[in-house]
């Protein structure tokens, strides 16, 4: 089984680049597991097409566009996040993943399954740490990646 949990966001830009530093985070603190790859995707876009087609399943860690509270956490299956099913942007990227997904699923390969752990920024100004609001949830979207891991029989050993 290959598991990729993929961190997009521009860390220049304060919360933006959340998933990037939650990949950094489970890097530094559990050990590297063969079948699962932490990915920093920054803000790569279509150009991370290859790797989330060489997934079965994903796990992607990013920002939300939405309204709502700085530091609220929501997730969304693979359906869910289909460019029609989803109420808001997933990200404020250029090119999202929700269009790299359906770019993927054009070529008809788009993996088993697709979890997205999307967190409501509190700020995108210049600066490459997290408000206090998200570096609060840090340990909040770590406890949600291990169990969802765990749902593919998977645990990491913490460092």
């Amino acid at each position: 089984m290959n598991v990729l949990v993929f961190g997009a966001g521009n860390i220049l830009l304060g919360d933006e680049g959340f998933g990037v530093h939650m990949i950094r985070h489970m890097e530094d603190n559990f050990e590297a597991s063969e079948n699962v790859e932490l990915y920093d995707g920054g803000t790569m876009g279509i150009f991370a097409t290859h790797k989330l087609e060489e997934a079965e399943h994903i796990i992607i860690i990013d920002t939300l566009d939405t309204d709502g509270e700085p530091g609220e956490i929501r997730t969304y299956e693979l359906d869910d996040i289909r460019l029609n099913r989803i109420p808001a942007k997933m990200s404020p990227h250029q090119i999202g993943l929700q269009e790299v997904l359906l770019i993927s699923e054009v070529r008809g390969k788009v993996p088993e399954s697709v979890k997205f752990l999307g967190i409501i920024p509190k700020s995108l100004e210049g600066s490459v740490d997290l408000s206090p609001e998200l570096q609060e949830k840090v340990a909040v979207v770590e406890k949600l990646l291990l169990v969802e891991l765990a749902t593919f029989g998977i645990t990491l050993k913490r460092k």
